[in-house]
């Protein structure tokens, strides 16, 4: 590769000696500048790469030798630790702008390794609020095996698109926008900013539900006389409403003062992050020390059960009825819950004085044997009273529930796929360490290693979880969602070690942060497609603070999420999100897929463990987990995504990323046409593949605009439409004319609105490069199959004799190239695609009986709304002696059968008026129909047998008038009294030049010849006869 003002050093000629392969050489001479880094795509030139060169700089690098940390490692891991920060890229920047006022920051060159850049934020982003306020509640209802699978699944999912996400995250920098940048590079900018916006609105979904879950914490289990709406004294429905306005009252108050730190610098949320770190750790570190500690000595969490009812233990102290004393037997609080008076004679509910009181221990230990029972699910309705399965109750089948308010009850009504939904949001996060790419010392090391192990560390926690948790905890406590059966304390922090705090504590805390890094990471992510400018309705939000804080977005985000806190129900907004996540990691899957499937040339990621198999697996398994979730959800978020990119499609800006996409239609392209190349097109398939022949004038404008609507109107942007010119002289002189003409056409074809193909032809004179597009237009089997081209002007002046010429010798071709030629006369008379026509009629004259292509190009006008009120006339010409009645109600019918709509009418006319070319024509084809009726041929003989009566016919006609074959077209001069001046004429001539027996068999439209010698009709007939004796003969033999 030889690039351009780059030193050339002459290599030594090679001796005689030297192998075949050192003699011979291959050049690539490449366009560029002296600057190799702008010339050659192999070399990365960005920011980051030229800084990271910079700190080699002076450096010895030896082969072996690593880069050396000066200071000792334990004191390097504590600075990293002190420097931690979980904010996406481009966030750190604004806040060192904002430290240093606005000045200039000089950039530094990346330092993060895998640990601190990838695989700790990636653990802070996946464990969340679901692990710590539904997983014990998902293992009670869906049991141990159930739950197992449910945590499996998802697991797999985000394995697999980690895999995906791997290897578009090596094969190249991913900036600002993590997962909406590597779609769109890799599918395309409709796609990219389809699934950027869902990622946007499940990252702030997922703030809603971060929020949601901190108030979840704060009203129920830290704070619950905070409520502003009190609960005490309210039962059913009345407490479920007083819950939810808490929640949006408390949501909105939380959101606000988190937009709030965030619109006031990002700095304050980094400084937290941790802190949010080591409550995530802490808290699950506490959960396996109360799991150890449970086979030693179980904790003392006692839970009340009446009959096999669970009881809401708030309002007594003993769980039991009655106690005994120094004094005799005592009523109880629980007693007094039940019944209407403190006193042993009391009157009780009926259930309560048919069952027992029994106290069970609530967290049994590891060692207990408790997960046997907790194996398999338990679905509940809602108002289900949460029962123990294994005791007795003393109950009738029919009696109704009294007091309700006392037993703990099923909020929801719970089945297989609501856990799904509810559980997948836990395993998101995924992408935190591609979303910092920029941040890292090394990506293409980094991103893979941290993300996969951040996955296998989280599923190893998520999956002993669900198989600790069942072996520890009682099952009523574990269907108990919000622990009123253990004296309202969260249940995970029941099996806490030291204590429930430690538990309450930490996940208030990150399910804070997590929420301020949502609200954080989401702006950036609307402001990196707002950028891109691909959705104009989101140019506004690219634009923020000075320091590039993106203000609006922020305000928008905040928005979206206050929507999600109205809705005030975790376990609503999870399957929201749900969708979203999903769709993103479908796409990455299905990126990497088809990246691998096409192999790109660009496809060369460093991370070599993937297979499409594997993306495909992905792909599928987050499609099925959609409909799983949510079968409506799933079709929401598709309308979006789709309503997204067709809104992309038709108003986006035009971006050209070398996409996947684009290289898939290139594949499915030449698919197409190699199965094309395989047989000639059905007659049912059949449609005019039109060429359009155009000149244009000094300026590059086109002389005959109308013929683009014409065809407008006759293809209606089906089909192939090629728009061709030619130009005269040389290439290399011309090319520069050429552009410039193909650039009008191409905007002629615009504002026509003619969908297709054009190309410029240069060659030294005009008849040649016509010649040149009829011959080389189109690729393999999408070629065209007619030519429409206009009746040439002024033809009757002696200084445009050339024109006509022209016209006879393309007449000529198209009849060597078997292709149909429409020639509309006068088409400055045609109309606009802006003209409507209230009535009308379009006349068929139907000379030629050619197999019904006459009646196909009327039929495709009246489809267009110029021509659509329109009706249709059949005129066939008949002679005097033929039966005209017949032929009408045989045309009648025939019109019938191609289910066209048109009246007919049959013309009665002298031999003399009609044309001898047109008669023998007609002849043929009719022997030809008769021939095939009375003789039983296969299909290979029937061909043969009309391919040389045809041509037999051909050499007749051509041996005594070649004039009248080679040109088909011969004009009578007019008197000499009549004007040179081309007169108007407002029919379309149409001549086609095929005898095949598809529906490209040729008609033609007001046709004068000369009438051929009896001696070639009494040949043709001579002819027929030998073939009917010939087949007679064969026939009987064989019989």
């Amino acid at each position: 590769s030889i690039v351009p003002g780059s030193s050339i050093s002459t290599p030594p000629a090679p001796s005689a000696s030297s192998p075949p392969w050192k003699k011979s050489c291959l050049c690539l001479f490449l366009p560029g500048d002296s600057n190799p880094k702008e010339s050659s795509p192999f070399i990365n030139s960005s920011d980051a790469a030229a800084e990271k060169s910079q700190q080699y700089d002076g450096k010895h690098m030896a082969l072996f030798e690593e880069e050396m940390d000066t200071s000792p490692m334990v004191s390097s891991l504590l600075s990293s630790l002190a420097n931690y920060s979980n904010l996406p890229q481009g966030s750190k920047e604004h806040e060192e702008a904002e430290n240093n006022e606005g000045g200039k920051v000089k950039p530094k060159a990346p330092q993060l390794g895998t640990l601190m850049g990838v695989y700790l934020p990636c653990i802070q982003n996946i464990f969340g609020v679901i692990l710590f306020l539904r997983m014990t509640w998902l293992v009670g209802i869906g049991g141990v095996i159930g739950t197992f699978i449910i945590v499996f699944m998802c697991c797999t999912t985000t394995m697999l698109t980690a895999i995906s996400m791997s290897a578009i995250a090596t094969n190249g920098v991913v900036p600002a926008g993590g997962s909406y940048y590597m779609i769109s590079r890799s599918l395309g900018p409709e796609f990219g900013g389809a699934v950027g916006i869902c990622f946007y609105l499940g990252t702030t979904y997922a703030g809603a539900m971060y929020i949601l879950g901190a108030i979840e914490l704060l009203l129920i289990y830290i704070a619950p006389k905070a409520a502003i709406f009190p609960l005490e004294g309210l039962e059913g429905a009345e407490a479920e409403a007083a819950l939810l306005n808490n929640m949006r009252v408390y949501g909105t108050i939380l959101l606000t003062s988190m937009a709030t730190v965030v619109f006031v610098g990002v700095k304050y949320v980094n400084k937290l992050a941790l802190v949010f770190l080591a409550c995530v750790i802490l808290s699950i570190l506490a959960v396996y020390a109360g799991v150890i500690k449970t086979g030693i000595d179980p904790p003392e969490f006692p839970v009340c059960i009446l009959g096999n009812r669970t009881l809401v233990w708030k309002s007594f102290d003993v769980c039991a009825k009655t106690i005994e004393t120094a004094n005799g037997t005592v009523t109880t609080q629980l007693w007094r819950m039940f019944c209407d008076s403190p006193f042993l004679n009391a009157t009780c509910d009926r259930y309560f004085s048919d069952n027992n009181v029994t106290q069970i221990q609530g967290i049994p230990g590891v060692t207990s044997g408790i997960l046997a029972e907790n194996l398999f699910g338990n679905y509940y309705e809602k108002g289900d009273l949460i029962a123990r399965t294994n005791m007795y109750s003393a109950e009738e089948q029919d009696d109704p529930v009294t007091n309700a308010n006392r037993y703990v009850l099923a909020d929801i009504t719970s089945f297989f796929t609501l856990l799904v939904g509810i559980y997948f949001p836990s395993v998101t996060g995924i992408m935190a360490g591609s979303n910092r790419s920029g941040d890292l010392r090394d990506a293409q090391k980094s991103i893979p290693i941290g993300t996969i192990a951040a996955i296998t560390t989280t599923s190893f926690v998520y999956m002993s979880s669900v198989i600790l948790f069942g072996a520890c905890i009682e099952g009523v406590v574990l269907r108990d969602k919000f622990g009123e059966g253990v004296h309202g304390n969260l249940v995970i922090g029941t099996l806490a070690w030291p204590s429930p705090w430690v538990i309450v504590i930490g996940s208030f805390f990150s399910t804070c942060g997590a929420g301020l890094q949502s609200l954080t990471g989401a702006p950036r992510l609307l402001q990196a497609i707002a950028k891109d400018s691909i959705v104009p309705a989101l140019r506004i939000f690219g634009h923020g603070k000075a320091n590039g804080e993106p203000t609006w977005s922020l305000l928008l985000t905040a928005c979206i999420c206050e929507s999600g806190i109205l809705i005030a129900s975790l376990d609503s907004v999870a399957p929201i999100l749900s969708m979203f996540f999903l769709m993103c990691y479908m796409f990455v899957n299905l990126a990497c897929a088809l990246q691998t499937l096409l192999r790109t040339p660009n496809w060369r990621p460093r991370f070599k463990f993937y297979h499409w198999t594997l993306s495909f697996l992905g792909m599928s398994l987050c499609l099925t987990l959609m409909f799983i979730c949510s079968w409506y959800y799933a079709i929401v978020a598709m309308v979006i995504a789709g309503s997204i990119y067709k809104y992309i499609e038709f108003a986006g800006a035009e971006k050209e990323w070398g996409d996947g996409i684009r290289g898939m239609s290139m594949s499915a392209a030449r698919f197409a046409l190699m199965r094309l190349e395989e047989g000639p097109p059905h007659t049912k398939n059949w449609r005019p593949q039109l060429l359009v022949l155009v000149s244009t004038d000094a300026e590059q404008n086109v002389e005959q605009p109308r013929l683009l609507s014409l065809t407008n109107q006759l293809k209606a942007g089906k089909g192939l439409t090629i728009v061709g010119t030619a130009l005269e002289g040389t290439y290399l002189e011309n090319i520069d004319h050429a552009q410039r003409t193909e650039q009008a056409l191409r905007k002629l074809m615009e504002t026509e609105k003619v969908k297709g193909f054009c190309q410029v032809t240069v060659s030294s004179n005009l008849r040649d490069a016509t010649s040149h597009l009829l011959q080389a237009s189109g690729l393999g089997g999408l070629k065209h199959n007619a030519v429409l081209v206009s009746w040439p002007r002024n033809w009757k002046q002696g200084d445009e004799h050339q024109t006509w010429r022209n016209f006879i010798e393309l007449v000529r071709e198209t009849t060597a190239a078997s292709l149909a030629l429409l020639v509309p006369k006068n088409i400055s008379a045609f109309p606009s695609n802006g003209e409507r026509f209230t009535e009308g009629h379009i006349d068929v004259w139907w000379i030629v009986h050619d197999g019904g292509m006459l009646m196909l190009l009327p039929f495709l006008l009246r489809q267009h709304k110029v021509w659509r009120k329109c009706k249709m006339r059949i005129f066939t010409v008949a002679q005097m002696d033929d039966n005209s009645i017949q032929m009408k109600k045989d045309l009648t019918t025939f019109l019938y059968h191609l289910r066209i709509d048109a009246m007919v009418e049959v013309v009665e006319m002298h031999d003399s008026d009609i044309s001898a070319y047109t008669y023998e024509k007609t002849l043929v084809m009719e022997q030809r129909s008769q021939m095939l009726k009375q003789i039983n041929l296969t299909k290979t003989e029937r061909e043969r047998e009309i391919q040389s009566i045809t041509d037999s016919s051909r050499g007749s006609i051509r041996r005594k008038n070649p004039a009248a074959v080679n040109t088909q077209l011969s004009v009578t001069e007019d008197p000499p009294a009549a004007s040179k001046e081309e007169k108007p004429e407002e029919e379309v001539g149409v001549n086609q030049m095929s005898e095949t027996q598809t529906c490209r068999e040729n008609c033609l439209c007001n046709v004068i010849g000369s009438r051929p010698e009896n001696e070639e009709l009494s040949s043709l007939n001579k002819r027929k006869e030998e073939v009917t004796t010939r087949f007679s003969d064969s026939q009987e033999a064989n019989q």
